[in-house]
């Protein structure tokens, strides 16, 4: 559970937009995990630019959605869990000890598979949320602009403009769901990472959120997990695929550019799964 003692004692989060070039870098080198005595990860090393969307594919149970967790020390929250290796961010390792778990999150943002915005709260305190767990002071007029800001990046602004102060829950899934980015964008991550973000949502919906991941990624660095093979196609500059063989932990067997991934796979397993024949 994170410390809210922790976040008493951040620094204000500035209400201006954050200049260009503010997306990290993120890299993983030799990362393995555990559940108690399962082993579901082995030495995944992998480099995800800035800039840029990488795509993590791979059949149910490989371990995509444990390495997604692991980029914002998520994973730690199990009490059974482990891991070792490093998790860098623009060259810092984000779990070294002088490092505060929360500061780590707050750069590090995640959207989950399902949209969970704070029911009890308006559209307007939703994408305010991050700041107000934070500690962060701002008067109405930077509030004001940050959540139109926010809305604006999620492409939900002209949606929702005229009804702030209604319930989060009162929105459509797919609206919920582009609240949720509104709402982790709001205290500037650099990285920005999503968990199947839209396998709960209609074509529609679908559309728009990956026209807002398209416009983020030259403000965020953007990491999705997906099932959806058409997805990582259309929203991905690169693709990891991600293997647990016969009881073993995952791996990545094979990443790439996505044109490459998807038109020439250097390994026939990936070209195996990204043309549906298992998965």
């Amino acid at each position: 559970m994170t410390d809210l003692a922790d976040t008493a004692v951040l620094p204000p989060v500035p209400a201006a937009k954050p200049p260009a070039g503010r997306a990290g870098a993120l890299e993983a080198e030799a990362v393995s995990a555990w559940f108690g005595d399962r082993k579901v990860l082995d030495r995944v090393s992998l480099a995800m630019p800035a800039h840029e969307v990488t795509a993590l594919i791979g059949p149910s149970g490989c371990g995509k959605s444990t390495f997604l967790r692991i980029l914002n020390r998520m994973h730690e929250l199990i009490g059974s869990a482990a891991l070792s290796g490093r998790v860098l961010l623009d060259g810092a390792d984000i779990y070294d000890r002088g490092r505060r778990i929360t500061h780590a999150r707050r750069e590090i943002g995640m959207v989950f598979q399902k949209p969970n915005p704070f029911p009890a709260m308006s559209l307007y305190e939703n994408v305010l949320a991050g700041l107000k767990l934070g500690g962060v002071r701002a008067g109405r007029d930077e509030k004001d602009a940050l959540v139109e800001e926010c809305l604006t990046r999620a492409g939900l602004w002209n949606e929702v403009r005229d009804r702030l102060r209604q319930p989060g829950g009162a929105l459509s899934g797919g609206q919920q769901q582009r609240l949720c980015i509104a709402r982790a964008l709001a205290v500037r991550p650099r990285v920005l990472l999503m968990d199947e973000p839209c396998s709960a949502l209609d074509p529609t919906s679908t559309r728009r959120v990956e026209e807002t991941i398209a416009d983020l990624k030259s403000e965020v660095t953007i990491v999705i997990v997906t099932h959806n093979m058409q997805q990582a196609a259309r929203v991905s500059d690169s693709c990891a695929f991600f293997l647990a063989e016969q009881g073993t932990p995952g791996v990545i067997v094979e990443h790439g550019p996505t044109e490459t991934m998807f038109g020439s796979p250097a390994d026939p397993r990936t070209e195996d799964y990204v043309s549906g024949r298992f998965g």
